[in-house]
C-alpha cells in the first residue's frame, strides 16, 4: 500500500470515527452511500465506501471525494492537502471533545467569566494535564481521543 493509498483511508476512517450521527453512533458505510445519492452526489455504494475506508478501493474520482467530504461535512481540501488536513482534524479534535458532556458542562459553566478568570482556569487544566501525564494545549497528538470516548 503506498502513502497516498495509506493516507485516503487513514482520513476516510478518521472521518468516520470523529464525525457522528446526531445519536452518537458511527455512520454505517450504506448510511454515508445513501446520504450522499441523496443530496445528488455521486453514485456510490455501501461497499464502495468500506473499499475506500480499507484501503482495498485507492483511487476514487475527484468528484467521489467531493461527495465524501460534502457528506462528514469538510472542505474537499481535506483528502487532497495535508496542511489542510491538519487544520480539519484539529476541528475535528475539538468537536470530538465537546460531545464529552463533561467537557461541555465546563466550557458553558465557563462562559461570560473574566479574561483574567479564564486564564487562571486554563492554568488549572493545564496543570491537571500535566499530573495525568497528558500533552499540553500547545502539542495534542493527532486522533487523540478523550479518556471517556477512548474506552467506549
Amino acid at each position: 500500500m503506498d502513502d497516498s493509498t495509506s493516507g485516503l483511508s487513514k482520513k476516510l476512517d478518521h472521518l468516520f470515527r470523529t464525525v457522528r450521527r446526531p445519536d452518537g453512533g458511527e455512520y454505517s458505510f450504506e448510511e454515508v452511500a445513501d446520504g450522499i445519492r441523496s443530496k445528488g452526489g455521486a453514485t456510490i455504494t455501501g461497499v464502495y465506501v468500506w473499499q475506500l475506508r480499507s484501503g482495498k478501493r485507492t483511487n476514487p474520482t475527484k468528484t467521489t471525494l467531493e461527495a465524501l467530504a460534502d457528506f462528514f461535512g469538510v472542505s474537499p481540501a481535506y483528502f487532497f492537502d495535508d496542511d489542510a488536513a491538519k487544520r480539519v482534524d484539529a476541528q475535528l479534535e475539538l468537536l470530538s471533545a465537546m460531545r464529552d458532556a463533561h467537557v461541555s458542562q465546563i466550557a458553558l459553566r465557563a462562559f461570560g467569566l473574566s479574561e483574567n478568570t479564564l486564564r487562571s482556569i486554563a492554568g488549572i487544566i493545564e496543570n491537571a494535564r500535566q499530573i495525568e501525564g497528558l500533552p499540553g494545549a500547545e502539542s495534542p497528538p493527532p486522533g487523540r481521543r478523550p479518556r471517556s470516548q477512548a474506552k467506549g
